[in-house]
């Protein structure tokens, strides 16, 4: 099996870029079917969220996967940007170096916030976009069961999720309390009904948040999240007058387009006498416009801004990442061992086929010029033919043991290679 990744991440590239190639569940079907009219031999799987993009291909022969060039002018295509605009910020990685990052993905090991619990939904979710686009995708199921077993033995086996944080966790505990002294005075206002807003609501609550009102396009979602945590909603039609009524306003939605612009903020804050307001866009691509933060009395924070504090959240997690990041390096040197233990049971099994065929044929052309010969006797000829197969088999099939069991290159042994060409084996 072949692996490769091309993305961006909130490591290598700012809110700026990311919200570019941001794909919501919606988009991500075209996206997929655009790569296969192109690549139809390989799999594929894109995984979006907030702090990255990433496209997952999958191959038998790395002939049939596409280039990084290839994969860089599909991305820019589907988004309508200028290829030179992705180069610097996206990352490619291959084989083991790709296995090992998805492991460490799916642990949540290189999230904004480390340890928080969104991102093995995400991966799932993206699993099943992926597996609903065709009908037969082993390499993703092979890839991705792993993925979800090794992030389960992480969290099983080390700390790195005790107490957990989340982005929302850190807007709300760290971020809104250095503005606010306490929230349960603030009327609040939470754009979005999915699960960043839910969690956000979960958050605000537990400071005492009680005047909230959660806004959503489809208002019977915000009215169900609303009831779940006592508030009320209002028509997405009426935001700019909840917001600028607002003291806090926390945005999660999933719109493509920024949903308030710097004229729209305007007209709102010249409405009368503004009052400080602290904004929050926790959405990427970003919901407000960067340049709404150069008005007076506005505080706006967006993911990026959030990366000193995931930082300082991480110190207090560093004592548990050798130990996470151990049984990552483990996962994936089992991974290749196990890939190569089946490829070379197929093999062995070929190998076996054909050595066994030709005794037989060999065999039964003896046994039939041996028509005197007595069933006693050709029941040992038979066993020495089958003995001779097996001592000729057995130092190469050792090797070939061997070598699954100890290489660490994450590609197909050598030997293996070898004997398929030397006996033209399949």
């Amino acid at each position: 099996m072949n692996i490769q990744i091309l993305g961006c991440s909130h490591d290598t590239a700012d809110a700026s870029v990311r919200e570019k190639i941001a794909f919501s569940a919606a988009e991500v079907p075209g996206f997929l079917s655009a790569f296969y009219d192109a690549f139809p031999q390989a799999e594929a799987l894109l995984l979006s969220t907030c702090n990255r993009t990433e496209l997952y291909t999958l191959g038998t022969h790395p002939d049939l996967l596409p280039s990084r060039a290839e994969m860089t002018a599909l991305f820019a295509a589907q988004k309508s940007i200028a290829t030179k605009e992705l180069e610097q910020s996206l990352f490619h990685h291959r084989d083991d170096a790709a296995i090992k990052h998805l492991f460490t993905v799916s642990s949540s090991l290189d999230s904004m916030v480390v340890g928080e619990s969104q991102i093995l939904s995400q991966v799932k979710q993206a699993y099943e976009l992926a597996v609903e686009m065709r009908s037969s995708t082993p390499l993703i199921h092979q890839t991705f069961d792993a993925a979800i077993r090794v992030a389960r033995r992480v969290s099983n086996e080390t700390d790195i999720h005790k107490n957990r944080v989340s982005v929302p966790s850190i807007a709300i505990n760290v971020l809104a309390k250095q503005i606010f002294e306490r929230l349960d005075n603030k009327q609040i206002l939470v754009l979005g009904a999915g699960e960043m807003a839910e969690e956000t609501l979960t958050y605000l609550k537990a400071e005492a948040a009680n005047n909230i009102t959660v806004a959503n396009r489809t208002l019977e979602k915000a009215h169900q999240l609303a009831e779940q945590f006592g508030g009320k909603t209002i028509p997405w039609s009426n935001i700019l007058t909840e917001i600028a009524a607002s003291d806090l306003v926390i945005s999660t939605t999933g719109a493509a387009q920024p949903i308030v612009t710097l004229a729209d903020f305007k007209s709102i804050r010249d409405a009368k006498k503004p009052k400080p307001l602290f904004i929050l866009d926790l959405a990427i691509p970003r919901d407000f416009e960067s340049s709404i933060d150069t008005a007076d009395d506005v505080y706006l924070y967006s993911l990026d801004d959030l990366q000193a504090e995931c930082e300082r959240s991480l110190k207090n997690r560093k004592s548990q990442w050798p130990k996470a990041l151990s049984i990552v390096e483990q996962e994936t040197v089992a991974f290749f061992r196990d890939l190569r233990r089946r490829a070379s049971g197929s093999t062995i099994a070929s190998l076996k086929k054909q050595a066994n065929e030709i005794r037989d044929d060999e065999l039964k052309r003896l046994l039939n010029r041996l028509e005197s010969a007595s069933d006693k006797d050709k029941k040992q000829i038979e066993i020495a033919f089958n003995r001779l197969v097996n001592k000729i088999l057995h130092p190469p099939l050792e090797s070939i043991r061997e070598e699954s069991d100890t290489d660490q290159s994450g590609h197909s042994g050598g030997l293996l290679e070898a004997m398929k060409q030397l006996f033209k084996l399949e």
